[in-house]
């Protein structure tokens, strides 16, 4: 039985458009945030704290939406509701020159901003719910948005500089809450009440911690990676172009690997794939942490392919396992509390205090380091996991 509302047929498409635009603005956010607030003056640490502070209020926004989410029954108008409240203040950042009233409201910016993906990909679970679609087929065109506005605005930045960011940002916002208007609800019609205490037992049970505690270390790990990309790139010599390329080829790499998890995952367990992304990492950021010439992160990025390909496809759906479908929007608020707010707060500020103190060489070691960590992690809770079998 399919989740949509009744008498109302599932736009795909316009799903599909509406993933597209909100991870044109992700690229906007995690590529060109940091080269903007740079242009403005900040340091390196400053930039850090304001990729801190938001993840920060991630924390808190992700679970409030996600329950108000499932307490009311609907997707599409918390979307709507958060993406007005990301315009109005994603103009406000643009006015402010001072950096404590920045902190301040890229703080406010993150509240509504943080859970656009989280509710993106429980409304995708919910609407493909009992037909032939996969996920992996709606989210692919998330990786195509982000990769063609990295490219895209990477060229236009270059050529017109780094104040055009505000436009760029603005206007993908609004394209998004255009879209969103035309969205199916896919929400139950059951009246079943609602029992949170059910949730918490799953969400207090020792796997669950453990899982998500593993996920956050990897996390860490990762976004080193999204948060100071572009400035370790700029320090290497690269202008806005090799950045938009650099982000484009991470993002395509997700295409293919999102296909052949959608066709083939179901055939391996969780958790020895999980180990595999982790491995896939170590390699990767240990590349990052020796390579001196700019264009060869492009090549490195390609490796985001295994890494976080499989990574965000495997957890959502070891996630999707443990958490009741009544509770999806709240279940995949747990999976960006810990992705984008926890491991956004850490990385953010051990991440700028490595690239001021240390360099970006001994930053990307760290995160070898804590994918090694997450790696061996995941395999003694697959161990673990084969024993109570």
């Amino acid at each position: 039985m399919n989740n949509a509302l009744p008498h109302q047929q599932p736009r795909y498409a316009i799903l599909r458009g509406f993933s597209f635009s909100s991870y044109m603005t992700m690229a906007v956010i995690v590529s060109y945030f940091p080269l903007y607030f740079k242009s403005m003056g900040y340091s390196t640490v400053q930039i850090g704290l304001l990729y801190s502070i938001g993840p920060m209020i991630g924390i808190f926004s992700n679970l409030f939406w996600g329950l108000i989410s499932d307490k009311y029954r609907t997707v599409k108008k918390i979307l709507i509701v958060v993406l007005i409240g990301q315009w109005i203040m994603a103009l406000c950042v643009f006015q402010s020159t001072q950096f404590g009233v920045l902190l301040l409201l890229m703080a406010v910016f993150f509240f509504f901003q943080s859970p656009i993906n989280s509710l993106c990909d429980s409304l995708t679970l919910l609407t493909i719910q009992g037909s032939t679609k996969s996920f992996a087929s709606f989210r692919v065109w998330g990786s195509i948005g982000f990769a063609v506005a990295s490219l895209a605005f990477g060229m236009v930045l270059k050529q017109y500089g780094a104040d055009l960011t505000i436009y760029l940002c603005l206007g993908t916002i609004g394209l998004s809450l255009i879209i969103s208007t035309g969205l199916t609800d896919g929400r139950r019609t059951s009246h079943k009440k609602l029992v949170f205490a059910d949730l918490a037992k799953v969400i207090r049970s020792n796997g669950f911690l453990m899982f998500m505690l593993i996920v956050l270390i990897a996390s860490v790990a990762h976004r080193f990676n999204d948060g100071f990309l572009a400035l370790f790139l700029q320090q290497l010599g690269a202008d806005q172009t090799i950045i938009g390329w650099s982000w484009l080829v991470s993002a395509l790499s997700e295409v293919p690997i999102f296909f052949l998890l959608s066709k083939y995952g179901h055939r391996y367990k969780e958790l020895p794939l999980l180990v595999v992304s982790s491995f896939v990492y170590v390699i990767r950021f240990l590349f990052m942490s020796q390579v001196e010439n700019p264009l060869w992160v492009i090549a490195i990025q390609a490796m985001h392919s295994i890494s976080f390909g499989i990574f965000l496809f495997t957890v959502i759906r070891y996630i999707q396992g443990m958490i009741p479908d009544e509770y999806r929007a709240t279940g995949q608020a747990l999976f960006a509390v810990t992705w984008s707010g926890l491991a956004g707060l850490f990385s953010g500020a051990l991440g700028g205090w490595l690239f001021r103190d240390w360099g970006p060489h001994v930053m990307y070691g760290v995160g070898a380091c804590l994918s090694a960590v997450a790696m061996v992690s995941f395999f003694v809770l697959h161990l673990r996991s084969r024993d109570v079998e």
